[in-house]
């Protein structure tokens, strides 16, 4: 019984690096097969396993790559690969629910992010939210301003609602996009629209004018996910 207390004690003490070495060697992956499965550089996850790198951008794909629960990777609670059921010695496995673990950043700085900045530098954000949705690439949580996309009927998105937005999802017509005007330093979120061949950034709250999409507007990303706080 003092064995298992040792045991339990030094699961929870563990740190950020001691954790993704677990994890990898739970799935059996050198570090360099683990780097290509996450899609960064070998260095990066010899760096995150000797604590020399405290990014976090890259802990739930490590995670999901690994088989193991983000929430544990990330911030040592729960257990390492889901729960099991207490009712019998013999039960079934429960099914892990997965969730990624993402930043939420300011408009600023997902306006700048379509400068091409390097995705999470150090100091990149405070705060962080959890979601099921593997992103694509890298994703961010961004908390909705003003009412130009809430709407009196159909498709709403209210003041205060954090967006999930996803940088490598498709940017197609009748998405919910995540662009940056050439004339503002912040991003703007709008509906993208084909109408006639040419593409529109269109707000949905019919209060606030169409703006056209041109060679020198960037998308940043698309909304995949919407998280309304109350």
């Amino acid at each position: 019984m003092q064995a298992d207390k040792g045991t339990y004690k030094f699961q929870r003490m563990s740190t950020l690096a001691e954790r993704i070495k677990s994890a990898r060697n739970h799935a059996k992956l050198t570090q360099k097969a683990l780097a290509q499965k996450v899609g960064v550089e070998q260095p990066v996850i010899s760096q995150l396993e000797t604590g020399k790198n405290l990014q976090s951008a890259h802990l739930p794909k490590i995670a999901h790559v690994c088989g193991v629960n983000a929430i544990w990777l990330s911030e040592n609670t729960g257990p390492m690969i889901g729960a099991t059921s207490t009712e019998s010695n013999v039960g079934e496995a429960r099914q892990p629910v997965e969730s990624y673990r993402y930043p939420v950043i300011s408009w600023v700085a997902a306006g700048a992010w379509a400068e091409a900045i390097e995705p999470y530098p150090a100091g990149f954000s405070d705060r962080y939210e959890f979601s099921e949705y593997d992103s694509k690439g890298a994703a961010f949580w961004l908390e909705v301003k003003g009412d130009s996309m809430t709407s009196p009927v159909g498709q709403s998105i209210t003041e205060g609602t954090l967006i999930l937005v996803d940088t490598e999802a498709e940017a197609a017509p009748g998405k919910l996009v995540i662009a940056k005007l050439p004339e503002s330093n912040e991003a703007t979120f709008k509906k993208l629209v084909n109408d006639g061949g040419k593409l529109f950034l269109k707000p949905l709250n019919p209060g606030y004018p169409i703006e056209p999409f041109d060679e020198h507007c960037r998308i940043v990303g698309v909304v995949v996910r919407a998280l309304q706080k109350f």
